[in-house]
């Protein structure tokens, strides 16, 4: 009998083998969606006390985006995905993202273009705030499909090493590549966009984006230990993975 067979009385359905990657899977996906419209908005910290000349690099407060706090959260989600699942499954996870990227945007951009009704007053706010602009659009999916991939390809290369020590090594090692290579290639891309036209400008605006962004995930670095130290007590299959990887001998 197929799966598709209707001869029976008796319903039937796929076994879910995680509880827990759907979940994160969600919040992934999420975190990128919600981060597409609030980092829309440009935001000014420390601007009462940061002032840094070096060089080509100018600092006056630290300028980033509404989603700078939200940002590290995907890393972070995507190194607990790499580090429990590996980087088969963390592949799948990206490619869902971006589709979802990609529906959010066309989306947006058929909602705009919608006639307005004459009641409704809000139609240059909601093009303002979910308006497409394709070199945006372009830069944040080329840097975020860089960066996720190298991220969890890198942690789960350092993992086959090292096996199960040192966790810290890789979670930084990967944040640092993968970050640096999301904020190279965005701001490669969005750069004349963005109104850089100098390599001073366009260095300051990578270099002081990529510490900034490293920066959070550092500090935030031992919720990562704890979620992934619950995440393999809590999954069966990666208990018993490692048990069989105990059993055996190297």
């Amino acid at each position: 009998m197929t799966a598709t067979d209707t001869r029976t009385n008796r319903a039937v359905f796929a076994t879910v083998t995680s509880h827990y990657l759907p979940m994160l899977t969600a919040l992934f996906v999420g975190v990128m969606l919600i981060s597409n419209i609030t980092g829309t908005k440009g935001v000014l910290l420390f601007d009462q006390w940061l002032h840094l000349d070096l060089g080509p690099f100018h600092l006056n407060g630290l300028v980033t985006d509404g989603a700078f706090y939200l940002f590290p959260l995907a890393y972070v989600l995507g190194d607990v995905i790499s580090e429990v699942y590996g980087f088969k499954t963390m592949r799948r996870v990206i490619l869902a993202g971006f589709v979802v990227l990609l529906i959010a945007s066309a989306c947006f951009w058929l909602t705009i273009h919608l006639p307005a009704a004459p009641f409704y007053s809000n139609q240059e706010s909601f093009k303002a705030v979910a308006g497409v602009v394709p070199q945006f659009l372009l830069a944040g999916l080329l840097g975020y499909l860089a960066g996720e991939f190298l991220n969890s390809f890198v942690l789960v290369k350092m993992k086959e090493r090292a096996g199960e020590r040192r966790l810290w090594a890789r979670l930084l090692g990967s944040t640092v590549v993968g970050e640096f290579a999301d904020t190279l290639v965005f701001c490669s891309v969005a750069a004349s966009a963005l109104g850089i036209s100098t390599w001073g400008d366009f260095w300051n605006y990578t270099i002081v984006g990529f510490l900034w962004k490293t920066l959070v995930e550092i500090i935030i670095m031992p919720i990562t230990y704890l979620v992934c130290a619950w995440l393999k007590k809590a999954e069966p299959s990666y208990v018993a993975a490692l048990a069989e990887a105990r059993a055996t001998p190297s």
